[in-house]
């Protein structure tokens, strides 16, 4: 869904065809980026983990030399994007799935969005806190769904205690560091319970487009497990 919302944006905002300049911070093990080379973008991945970074580079090892050159992998935070590049430096910036880990993430938005070109796209997958009840309550967890209504706080599949973000926040923060929110989409309204190891249902392509469209429609984009915002840099 993330990939397909992307997609979406940068068709709307990028003549076709250009190559575009990707930061992807927090990239885990390459799949957004390495799927962004193959569609012919330079791209530039930073992660901190050892173990994320080695799955990335084997990822990327497999790839034609094509692709391979396209991708440039940095060992680093997503707070010190400003040791390792200058501002402007590139068109699209993703943080997905990296903002639950901080407390404080202002900081790590503020240098992302320095990062950008004018008109450049930041793109940001996050936890929804304003539905945060949803995951314990549809799975008859009641005093945890009670506890979730007045909190940003949760503990992920991982079994690590993190936080979530309430878009309205959002909102305002990306207009205060010049990436005003251009869209948004809810990630996950229907499948948030199915369990982890569970393979694709038979009607896979069905279900990727009841998720599409419950993901940009009122109400059902709100009450999301994730929340997937693009703001432009002016």
């Amino acid at each position: 869904m993330v990939a397909r919302q992307l997609d979406e944006q940068i068709a709307g905002r990028f003549p076709v065809g250009q190559r575009l300049r990707v930061l992807d911070v927090g990239m885990g093990q390459g799949t957004q980026a390495l799927r962004l080379a193959r569609l012919g973008h330079q791209v530039t991945g930073v992660e901190r983990e050892p173990t994320m970074i080695a799955a990335a580079r084997q990822a990327l090892a497999g790839e034609p030399e094509g692709i391979r050159e396209r991708v440039r992998i940095v060992e680093g935070d997503g707070r010190d994007t400003g040791v390792h590049f200058l501002p402007g430096s590139f068109d699209v910036v993703l943080c997905h799935g990296v903002l639950m880990y901080l407390a404080e993430p202002d900081a790590l938005l503020a240098g992302l969005a320095r990062m950008l070109a004018p008109g450049g796209l930041l793109s940001l997958l996050v936890r929804n806190a304003d539905a945060l009840a949803m995951r314990p309550g549809l799975s008859g967890d009641w005093a945890a769904a009670l506890e979730s209504f007045d909190t940003v706080s949760y503990r992920n599949r991982l079994g690590l205690d993190v936080r979530a973000d309430r878009l309205a926040a959002l909102t305002g923060a990306l207009a205060g560091i010049g990436a005003p929110l251009q869209a948004w989409y809810g990630v996950r309204v229907f499948t948030d319970t199915a369990a982890d190891d569970a393979g694709p249902p038979a009607d896979l392509e069905t279900l990727l487009a009841v998720e599409e469209r419950a993901g940009r429609t009122d109400p059902y984009r709100a009450v999301a497990a994730l929340l997937h915002l693009c703001g432009v840099r002016g």
